[in-house]
């Protein structure tokens, strides 16, 4: 339901601006929560509990395999059922998973069963994650009106990735003072809290029509997921090998170019959020990606730690429209009532370019050194932008219309 065309354009665009966050205000709360355990839980598995360093990243890990099972369905369900249910779904499980932690951290006497009980809240994250967001997205949506799909978008990674830049602190502050336990009684609160918000807003009805097979959804979106992927192993190699790249130089403060990177991010997000409504999303994906590429072969031959700063910040600035922009054009390839389910289609290209970068990445530093880790992630960005300028010259000038599934 879009807002009525009489209210002046500056008021419009707050009241426009004000409903995006009462609806990406749930994925902040839901990546707060994941943001939390992010710096600790590793450690607590490892010294604590005396599993080994595989076994700790497991713990991590497992919840991307939950939220990469669940993104279809999860879209299905907003689809069907309406976002508002999809996302008290996912904040319903979002604290059942804080109370399972806070049990875990009980237990460090009975290392299998405390491990079982972080797996169980891993794994409940990872779905909270998926319903969380893809309803949150369809939900600001359709409560805007399909033309400002760029506008939720964005607003929603800006809301993602500043509850994980603040979670990770706050989790270690609260395992510092008060112990691992914490961790899961905050994360239960956050969901807690949340749930009765998202039961005051307003719904918004599920659109009605054809569903189409997960499949054919997933035919139509697959090849903006892949340059989303493409762009995607930039950030996946930064934040996963940064540290070690920096420990492998003599270098010193990774944490600096990770908040460099988050801050430009962000930054660029919300001063160049309206670019794709003016120009398109193809153009701003094939700039994005260039600049991705440039950021990341600076890091793979920068030589001092500012030009690796350097780097970082132009990794930022050109990942940061990447996904919004080749949404945009993935979602306008079906009709509204499948709107929901090409969110999660496309979504699962970005959880397995995030899930296989770390293990391809730490093959590729065995064999050669860190540094071609960026090599390779600048070469992934720039088939990215070859590809969306592939996807321009045969899509870019069709318009987008209501009846995208009638499309060829």
């Amino acid at each position: 339901m879009s807002l009525p065309p009489l209210v002046p354009h500056r008021g419009r665009r707050f009241a426009v601006t004000a409903r995006i966050l009462s609806a990406v205000v749930f994925s902040f709360l839901c990546y707060l929560s994941i943001g939390i355990p992010l710096a600790v839980l590793p450690g607590y598995v490892h010294n604590d509990l005396g599993y080994s360093t595989v076994v700790a990243g497991l713990a991590v890990s497992v919840q991307y395999l939950a939220t990469l099972m669940s993104r279809p369905h999860a879209g299905r369900m907003a689809d069907a059922m309406g976002p508002k249910r999809t996302v008290i779904a996912g904040l319903i499980v979002l604290a059942l998973s804080g109370l399972f932690l806070a049990l875990g951290a009980l237990a460090p006497g009975m290392p299998a069963l405390s491990l079982a009980l972080i797996l169980m809240s891993r794994l409940g994250l990872g779905f909270a994650e998926s319903w969380v967001s893809t309803g949150a997205i369809t939900w600001g949506i359709g409560g805007i009106g399909g033309e400002h799909t760029a506008r939720v978008i964005s607003w929603n990674g800006i809301a993602t990735y500043g509850g994980i830049a603040l979670g990770a602190p706050l989790g270690v502050a609260l395992s510092q003072h008060f112990g691992l336990i914490a961790l899961g009684v905050v994360g239960f609160l956050l969901g807690a809290i949340a749930l009765p918000l998202a039961m005051l807003k307003a719904r918004v009805a599920p659109s009605h029509g054809e569903r189409l097979p997960f499949k054919s959804v997933l035919s139509r979106v697959s090849a903006y997921g892949i340059g989303l992927a493409l762009g995607s192993i930039g950030f996946g190699s930064l934040s996963t090998f940064v540290a070690l790249y920096y420990a492998s130089r003599g270098w010193t403060d990774a944490a600096l170019l990770l908040s460099l990177f988050g801050g430009c991010f962000i930054g660029i997000r919300l001063v160049f959020g309206n670019a794709i409504d003016r120009f398109g999303g193809y153009r701003v994906a094939i700039i994005s990606l260039a600049v991705e590429c440039l950021g990341l072969l600076l890091m793979w031959f920068g030589s001092t730690p500012h030009e690796a700063l350097a780097g970082a910040a132009l990794t930022g600035a050109g990942f940061a429209l990447v996904f919004p922009a080749l949404g945009v054009e993935a979602v306008s390839r079906v009709s509204n009532h499948n709107r929901g389910a090409a969110l999660g289609a496309y979504s699962v290209f970005l959880d397995v370019a995030l899930g296989l970068t770390g293990p391809v990445g730490g093959w590729i530093a065995g064999l050669y050194d860190y540094p071609a880790i960026f090599l390779l992630a600048s070469a992934a960005a720039l088939g990215g932008a070859l590809l969306s300028f592939a996807l321009y010259v045969r899509h870019g000038r069709s318009p987008r219309t209501e009846t995208a599934d009638a499309r060829a």
